[in-house]
């Protein structure tokens, strides 16, 4: 994609989510790469889903994606998503979101790897034996919970700390030898929600080099209806804080459809990981998105909130390629 007054421009969502399910409909991701994306990150599990359920979901995306390689791709580097790019298909990873599904055994992060997952978080609002969650009881990092850092740095996968929480999320980003980013989150000082970050988070991402991604999700932007320029003002704000070069843009778009039921199996209790106290009145069903066009308004919303046109284009994508470009070489490429 050409533009920015002339510049290459990879336009990057650092985090969505589609049906946990293997027969999930790509038509969304359609509708991103019409939006103008060239880089998306997909959910394929969180800490409430059993490894049978996420390895399912991996087979079923991968099939998805291989009978359509005129429209998508599996990718491990930056070259691969320019090359998807300059072809017209839209790049994509894989993220977890929550250690559960490592089976407490760091060597589960390689073998994800070579499945296409490219970024991992390990809690997911709620403790585990690795991390914590934002919406529990602080602990701080676990010693798994260091081996498991290790083990992403090591694979060459993004160290991703949303969800996680504020204690446990400082302790990760102290011990990463690599940038560490967080793929949908937004500042607490604009908006106080626990799943929101705070300044002290915020600049410890910055110090490794790494990127804040801002979320288009309407509770912790603090509006019931959340645009274009709602995203902007908070991705403004951490570029007030720590530098443009470290903002970036993870939507968290939500979809759903009708006829799937990708609830985890079993007794599945949504109250406990979407907590009322934390204020979601009816669990992540209640959440609100941005839509799909907030892709094409993004430009013209951050330089209305008092970016220049390349510091624009360092939001939208080139912050994240850049900590990519440091991260995912040692990626084993996806069959």
């Amino acid at each position: 994609m050409i533009g920015f007054q002339g510049m290459n421009v990879i336009r990057w969502d650092a985090h969505m989510c589609l049906p946990l399910h293997p027969q999930a409909s790509f038509a969304p991701i359609e509708e991103l790469r019409a939006a103008g994306l060239n880089y998306v990150s997909i959910n394929v599990g969180m800490d409430m889903n059993p490894v049978s359920q996420i390895l399912s979901v991996i087979a079923g995306y991968r099939a998805t994606i291989a009978r359509h390689p005129e429209k998508f791709a599996l990718v491990s580097s930056v070259a691969d998503i320019d090359r998807a790019r300059l072809a017209g298909q839209i790049a994509i990873g894989f993220d977890l979101e929550g250690a559960m599904p490592l089976l407490e055994q760091p060597d589960m992060v390689a073998l994800y790897a070579s499945l296409g997952v490219r970024q991992i978080h390990f809690a997911y609002n709620r403790n585990n034996s690795v991390a914590d969650g934002c919406h529990d009881v602080e602990r701080g990092l676990t010693p798994l919970g260091w081996r498991m850092v290790q083990a992403i740095n090591d694979a060459g996968l993004l160290m991703d700390c949303s969800h996680t929480g504020r204690r446990c999320s400082l302790e990760i980003m102290e011990v990463s030898a690599k940038p560490v980013v967080f793929s949908h989150a937004n500042p607490l000082a604009l908006v106080a929600h626990g799943r929101n970050i705070s300044d002290a988070q915020i600049r410890a991402c910055a110090a490794t080099g790494g990127v804040v991604c801002v979320s288009g999700v309407a509770r912790f932007l603090g509006t019931p209806n959340p645009t274009a320029q709602d995203v902007a003002r908070h991705a403004a704000y951490v570029a007030d804080l720590v530098g443009v070069q470290h903002v970036g843009i993870g939507l968290d778009i939500g979809f759903s459809e009708d006829g799937l039921d990708d609830q985890p199996p079993g007794d599945f209790d949504p109250s406990h990981w979407w907590p009322e106290s934390a204020g979601y009145a009816s669990g992540v069903s209640g959440l609100c998105y941005t839509p799909v066009d907030t892709w094409q308004k993004l430009e013209a919303a951050l330089q209305s909130a008092g970016l220049r046109p390349d510091e624009a284009a360092l939001v939208l994508g080139g912050n994240m390629v850049r900590v990519a470009q440091q991260v995912w070489p040692m990626l084993i490429q996806p069959d």
